[in-house]
């Protein structure tokens, strides 16, 4: 019998344009194979674009460097026989006995027509849907198997309008589409799994099946612990389609071949005490493991079913208070920070490791929920994998935008999209598809736009939620009360989670579907607390600026894309930017708004290139995001309910609303958002200047202290209080004390304010937030001569290595000033946040990281279990300086060492995850700084600091 299992055809592909091959499909697969990526045929990109196939080959250029885009012939002129491609490969898969294969296609934009060995199949339209084919009777016996996909693009491609927008299996039963639904009773002390799964009997005679479910979790040192092990004997008939649901007593509907048969198995999965799984910053990421299995009498095992599952509730409806959008989790209310997700990457060049990057980059933003815009696409299930690991809530938005679905400018098509029928197949396949993620935690129906009104009507019927996800589960009801009067949850489509016709409607934006969102421009840090900046109680969409660092600008685009924007004087007093063609052309938002908003790079003075612009904009960025999101957190509950940023991310080199580029570098307002959405935080109202500490966790913070610094650019702190034995309560924004150093006789015209919460017991800070200030009618200019100011340093780092991936641990001291161990502010104990399923070797457990107090910059070694090997030594690098100041807007960045380093090579490495990065020191304190990154083979890492008064930068190691 031949070996059971699964294979990823996604290496090995040659793809060619369909004009320039003379052979057919069948000839392909039968007598003339290509063997070598020689004209016409090319190596492919597989998954990703037609684009990405002719990029990797050099055939077009770069569509996301400079405006390269703009000399791609778009396919509204080439014809869509242009972009019809062939894709190619072998793979091999030899049967044995009774054994059956299937070939899957995860999607294809937009039909197909598939050869496999000289016979043809046609694939059914539409790109947002899976293809499965039995292919038993075609592969070879000997096992080498010929494989050609002729792809056509969309039947009506269209055009972008004048105004732009953004936007193989082997077994006789066969397992399909399981749906996992778990339900709580006793204040979730006790949980039930349901289970409802298909299952396809391809033979022709009655399958007489064992069923096996196992239930895993995973303990410490990587063993596993079952949790569950039944087995049940169900009987299939020949050639059906049945779905099986696992819950007490059996009955059958049916059993006609080749038609879906309804079988109900009753198998009850009880768990007491499961370990739960919570968004970000609310707990751990508890998964389990569900796998499935069948076993055919005389046949053996057939296939396996595995997915990760949590243990959640998730619950939703319009607060009374705030008229917004609340969400529960575990009946826990989650306070919403999070932002808009287009795509991975624009030529859908999608990759495992690149999701990673991407989603742990949210949840160190300490973000909780990711919005996947309708403008995008239901993303691969990496995605959603990691979004269940890192804790993010996913709203998943169906593929209805005015940006692109015919409702745009102008209008081409009132009721779109075009097939309606194709449009709803595809979202339930979607909604099978992700179901089992705990972190999807709605569907809606479209971007600012709902869906027509069949299909809006279709979906609200098809997730609708089940009866038990209306009821609350702190009701004294038990399972036997409840279940037997319902429907077995497993057995709808979804009906866990929420269905919401569109962005704007019940409880998003202003209810009603009114364009309420945004803006989307620069703002003045003090407006995101004003009671009048935003009406509604949750924000789907608000939006600002988002430059990169100048090596990204370097790199994305040629020397005439490096001309920072004019800065014109308009009659009014206000200035206007002019950015170059390049730079609009990448959606550049400019950091003023003529009439509204002054100027905020010009505030620290005029730009004198493009690495003293960026600089500065990297200022402005942590600046506005952090007064957004703490602006939305002051009026937690009261006002708001939740916000997410336009956008996260950009899928191409785009510069606008992203809190990292498209290379995987950080901008400085990532580490902005950071700080503001910290589950327990310190901050500022920058309108009532009252300090405020939030707590969003589920326990009261008691015997908690805090102190207030603030420092002039002489390195002198003329005001220092501290405030002790505070209590804040559970989920709420409290108000202490009014910051009144302002006010005084004795301000400087700019001045720090750093400001600390600790806990009393053991002076462990809880949260750290630094901030820079000129007085009313000033600027930042008197930052300019301070960029001369030499403070030292101290910077103590160990590395560790496994394989290609480093984790390195530093301590930063500014030295300029000897610590007074009479103020807290030299308590400098930082809490790390306990482990939340951050599998990332960012996050890899230490024995002991604590600062051996005893040792001037002593660092107990943190043995890591999982590193092969430790680097080197323990390293000291100093900065020298002999002026007493704060060391202002640190930053690292890695490169690689290289000795045939050429002129302006981008030798950064990327992705690099710091634990913070753009941060300040006080005199006399000390941070510890955390990196961990990836090198390719046979390169040398090199760490490098800048800084505002450290422009030359240093290398550290």
């Amino acid at each position: 019998m031949g070996e059971m299992g699964k294979r990823k055809l996604d290496t090995g592909w040659f793809a060619a344009r369909s004009t320039e091959v003379k052979l057919t499909g069948v000839e392909l697969t039968t007598t003339h194979p290509p063997s070598s990526p020689d004209q016409p045929w090319m190596e492919a990109v597989v998954p990703g674009t037609v684009l990405a196939t002719l990029v990797k080959n050099n055939l077009v250029p770069d569509p996301f460097y400079g405006l390269e885009n703009e000399s791609i012939i778009d396919i509204a002129d080439s014809g869509r026989e242009y972009y019809t491609f062939w894709f190619f490969t072998t793979f091999h898969c030899k049967l044995s006995g009774n054994q059956h294969v299937d070939l899957n296609f995860r999607a294809i934009n937009y039909s197909a027509e598939v050869y496999l060995n000289g016979h043809k199949e046609v694939l059914p339209k539409g790109m947002f849907r899976r293809h499965s084919l039995d292919v038993t009777d075609i592969v070879h016996p000997d096992g080498e198997n010929l494989l050609a996909v002729l792809v056509y693009p969309p039947d009506h491609p269209g055009r972008i309008p004048p105004e732009g927008g953004q936007g193989g299996d082997h077994e006789p039963m066969k397992i399909v589409d399981p749906h996992l639904v778990s339900s709580f009773f006793d204040n979730y002390k006790r949980v039930y799994l349901h289970a409802t799964t298909g299952l396809v009997n391809k033979s022709a005679r009655v399958a007489e099946c064992s069923l096996n479910v196992q239930v895993t979790t995973e303990v410490k040192g990587g063993f596993c612990l079952v949790e569950h092990l039944r087995t049940e004997h169900v009987s299939v008939p020949p050639g059906a389609s049945v779905q099986y649901t696992l819950p007490e007593h059996t009955s059958c509907i049916g059993s006609i071949r080749n038609t879906p048969v309804q079988h109900y198995l009753f198998l009850q999965l009880f768990f007491y005490k499961p370990h739960l799984w919570w968004p970000n910053g609310m707990g751990k990421q508890s998964l389990y493991n569900v796998e499935i299995g069948v076993e055919v009498k005389g046949f053996g095992e057939s296939d396996m079913w595995n997915h990760h599952f949590g243990f959640r509730k998730i619950e939703s409806e319009i607060d009374s208070v705030t008229g917004g959008r609340l969400f529960k989790v575990n009946g826990q209310p989650v306070f919403i920070r999070g932002g808009n997700w287009i795509l991975s990457d624009g030529l859908l060049r999608l990759s495992k490791k690149r999701y990673q990057t991407d989603i742990k980059f949210h949840s160190d933003m300490n973000f909780n929920m990711i919005r996947c815009w309708g403008g995008g696409l239901a993303e691969r299930p990496e995605f959603y994998h990691y979004c269940d690991i890192y804790g993010l809530l996913v709203w998943q938005e169906f593929w209805i935008t005015g940006d692109c679905d015919g409702r745009g400018i102008p209008i081409s098509n009132p009721d779109g999209p075009l097939d309606h029928e194709l449009f709803l197949l595809c979202a339930r396949d979607t909604v099978k598809l992700l179901r089992n993620h705990p972190s999807l935690a709605l569907w809606v129906g479209g971007n600012e736009q709902v869906p027509p009104e069949d299909i809006n009507t279709a979906l609200k019927d098809e997730l609708k939620l089940h009866p038990y996800f209306q009821i609350s589960t702190q009701s004294g009801n038990s399972q036997e009360d409840i279940f037997p009067l319902l429907d077995d949850p497993s057995q709808y489509l979804d009906g866990t989670r929420i269905y919401i016709q569109g962005s704007m409607w019940d409880g998003f934006a202003d209810g009603k579907g009114d364009f309420s969102d945004g803006p989307y421009e620069i703002q003045y840090p003090e407006s995101f607390f004003k009671d009048d900046f935003y009406k509604y109680g949750f924000n789907p969409e608000v939006g600002s600026v988002g430059m990169p660092v100048a090596a990204t600008i370097r790199a994305t685009m040629p020397p005439e894309g490096l001309q920072i924007p004019l800065f014109k004087k308009l009659s009014n007093g206000y200035v206007e930017e002019v950015p170059n063609p390049m730079w609009e052309y990448h959606k550049y938002i400019a950091y003023s708004k003529p009439g509204l908003v002054h100027d905020q790079i010009l505030l620290y003075g005029t730009p004198t290139d493009l690495d003293d612009f960026c600089l500065k904009a990297q200022l402005v960025n942590y600046v506005q995001y952090r007064a957004l999101l703490e602006g939305w957190t002051s009026r937690m509950w009261s006002k708001y309910t939740g916000v997410l940023i336009w956008k996260n991310q950009n899928p191409w080199t785009g510069l606008r609303g992203q809190f990292y580029d498209h290379l995987h570098d950080q901008t400085a307002g990532f580490y902005g958002c950071r700080s503001a959405a910290e589950p327990i935080h310190v901050q500022l109202n920058l309108a009532t200047y009252f300090v405020e500490v939030v707590n969003t966790t589920s326990d009261e913070l008691s015997n908690v202290a805090i102190e207030v610094s603030v420092w002039d650019l002489e390195g002198k702190c003329p005001y220092y209080k501290v405030f002790e034995n505070l209590s804040v309560p559970s989920k709420r924004t409290v108000p202490i004390f009014e910051m009144d150093y302002p006010k005084s006789k004795n301000q400087t015209p700019v001045y720090f304010l750093l400001l600390k919460l600790y806990n009393i017991s053991d002076y462990g800070i809880l949260s750290r937030n630094f901030y820079w200030f000129y007085l009313p009618g000033g600027d930042y200019k008197l930052l300019e001569p301070y960029r001369k100011k030499k403070v030292p340093l101290k910077i103590t780092s160990q590395v560790f290595i496994r394989g290609s991936a480093y984790e390195i641990r530093m301590h930063v001291r500014n030295t300029s000033k000897k610590p007074d161990s009479e103020n807290l502010l030299y308590k400098n104990r930082f809490i790390e946040r306990d482990s939340d399923g951050d599998f990332d070797v960012a996050s890899l457990e230490a024995v002991n990281s604590r600062i051996e107090e005893k040792k001037e910059g002593g660092l107990i070694r943190r043995i890591f279990s999982r590193f092969q090997h430790e680097a080197n030594a323990l390293r000291v690098a100093e900065v020298n300086g002999t002026e007493v100041g704060v060391a202002f807007f640190l930053h690292f960045s890695v490169h690689a060492s290289k000795p045939d380093h050429k002129e302006g090579e981008d030798t950064r490495i990327l992705p690099v995850h710091y634990s913070d990065n753009y941060f300040s020191l006080a005199p006399g304190e000390e941070m510890p700084i955390n990196l961990s990154f990836e090198v390719p083979p046979g390169v040398t890492p090199r760490v490098t600091l800048h800084g505002w008064n450290y422009h030359t930068g240093h290398t550290i190691l």
